[in-house]
């Protein structure tokens, strides 16, 4: 299955402060900061993660270009 051409990153801000980032079309792809900008470098960070793994698999991954955005 090809991975979706665009991945987006949405942003909330938790009832406790904490920044939730999630990355919808990855399945479990959420990771917290203290501000929108740590949460959006953790969810990024756990994006290439997950690319490191398929390419250790042998499986397919999307171009860097295709990777982020930010839903408006």
């Amino acid at each position: 299955m090809a991975p979706p051409n665009r991945r987006q990153i949405a942003l909330d801000q938790e009832v406790d402060g904490r920044w939730l980032s999630e990355v919808p079309s990855l399945p479990g792809g959420m990771a917290y900061g203290s501000t929108p900008d740590v949460a959006m470098a953790n969810a990024k960070a756990l994006v290439l993660r997950v690319m490191a793994d398929r390419l250790e698999h042998g499986e397919e991954i999307p171009k860097l270009a295709e990777l982020f955005s930010v839903a408006a």
